[in-house]
C-alpha cells in the first residue's frame, strides 16, 4: 500500500486499522531456547540411538522443565531422526601414527586435517574443514558447511591433488569421514599412507589440534555468523591472512607462505597426481578439476 500510494506508514496504518508497532516488531533471540537445543544437540551425538523422548528424560534429570512437545518441535527443526540401521564402529590407528614418532621432514610430506564444530546464530551447527601442511605450517583447505561427508572431503582432495602436489602421508584420527572405505581406497590409489592416531588421543595429532585452537580463538569465538555463505567468506578472508599475514611462533615469526617460500627450493618437488596415476589406474578426477 505504501508503494503503490505513496503515503507513509503511520498513514497506511491509519487506514487499515493496522498497529505500527506489528510492523517493527523484530523477534528477540531466545537465548534460553539457543542453550537447550544446543545441550539436546550434544546429547544426541552422545546417545544417537536414543529418540527425542529419551532426550526429554535425561533433559529433566539435568534440570531442564521441558516437555515431549517442545523437544519434538526442535528435533523436527533440526531434521534429526534414529537412524534404522544401526553400523558397527571401525577403530584404526596406533600410536605409532602419532605426530611425535612420525615427523613432517619437509613440505608436503605430511598434511593433517580435522573437524571443528560451531553454530550459526540461530543455533543451527556449523561443521568446519581444514587441511594443513605440518611442515610449513600452511592451512590448504578451510572448508564450511551444515554438513559435510566423505564425498566432499574428496572433493577438496582432488582439488589440493591437483594444485597443490599429492603428500606422502595424511594424518586424522578415527573419524567416520576419515576412515570411509572411499577414502582409504582413494588415498591408496594415490600412494597416500594414512596415520591414524590412536583412538582417544588427541594430542598426537597435535599440529591439527594447535591450528583447532587457533581457529577457534581467533575466528568462530571473535564472529556471529549469520549464514552459511557469510561464514564461508569468512573463513576464506581469515584462511588468506593466516597464511599471508599472521606470524607464526614455531617459524620464527614469519608467515606459513614465507616460510614455504623459503623451503621450497631446497625440498624435493611433490609428485603431482598425473606422476602417481602412470602405473596405476586413474583415479576419479572431475573434468572440470583438472581444465
Amino acid at each position: 500500500m505504501r508503494s503503490a500510494l505513496k503515503v507513509s506508514e503511520r498513514r497506511a496504518c491509519q487506514v487499515l486499522g493496522q498497529p505500527r508497532g506489528t510492523q517493527r516488531y523484530a523477534p528477540r533471540e531466545d537465548e534460553e531456547e539457543r542453550r537447550l537445543l544446543a545441550r539436546m544437540l550434544e546429547l544426541v551425538r552422545e546417545h544417537p540411538r536414543y529418540g527425542y523422548r529419551f532426550i526429554t528424560a535425561l533433559l529433566r534429570q539435568e534440570g531442564w522443565n521441558v516437555n515431549c512437545k517442545r523437544i519434538y518441535r526442535l528435533w523436527r527443526q533440526e531434521g534429526l531422526r534414529v537412524p534404522k540401521k544401526q553400523r558397527k564402529k571401525r577403530r584404526l590407528g596406533t600410536s605409532e601414527g602419532g605426530c611425535v614418532r612420525r615427523r613432517a621432514e619437509r613440505k608436503n610430506h605430511v598434511w593433517a586435517w580435522d573437524f571443528v564444530f560451531d553454530r550459526t546464530a540461530n543455533g543451527r551447527s556449523l561443521k568446519w574443514f581444514s587441511i594443513i601442511d605440518e611442515h610449513t605450517r600452511e592451512c590448504l583447505a578451510l572448508e564450511v558447511n551444515r554438513r559435510m561427508t566423505s564425498d566432499d572431503v574428496l572433493d577438496v582432495l582432488r582439488d589440493l591433488f591437483v594444485v597443490r602436489g599429492v603428500p606422502q602421508h595424511i594424518r586424522s584420527d578415527n573419524g567416520p569421514e576419515f576412515i570411509a572405505r572411499a577414502i582409504r581406497r582413494f588415498l591408496a590409489g594415490a600412494s597416500v599412507e594414512t596415520l591414524y592416531i590412536e583412538p582417544g588421543s588427541p594430542w598426537q595429532n597435535g599440529y591439527a589440534e594447535s591450528f583447532n585452537s587457533r581457529l577457534r580463538d581467533e575466528l568462530l569465538n571473535a564472529e556471529i555468523f549469520e549464514n552459511v555463505p557469510e561464514a564461508q567468506s569468512l573463513a576464506a578472508d581469515w584462511r588468506s591472512a593466516y597464511n599471508h599475514r599472521r606470524p607464526h611462533s614455531s617459524l620464527g615469526y614469519q608467515t606459513p607462505a614465507q616460510y614455504a617460500a623459503g623451503c621450497a627450493a631446497s625440498a624435493p618437488a611433490a609428485p603431482t597426481l598425473q606422476q602417481h596415476s602412470r602405473n596405476q589406474e586413474a583415479l576419479p578426477i572431475p573434468q572440470t578439476v583438472l581444465s
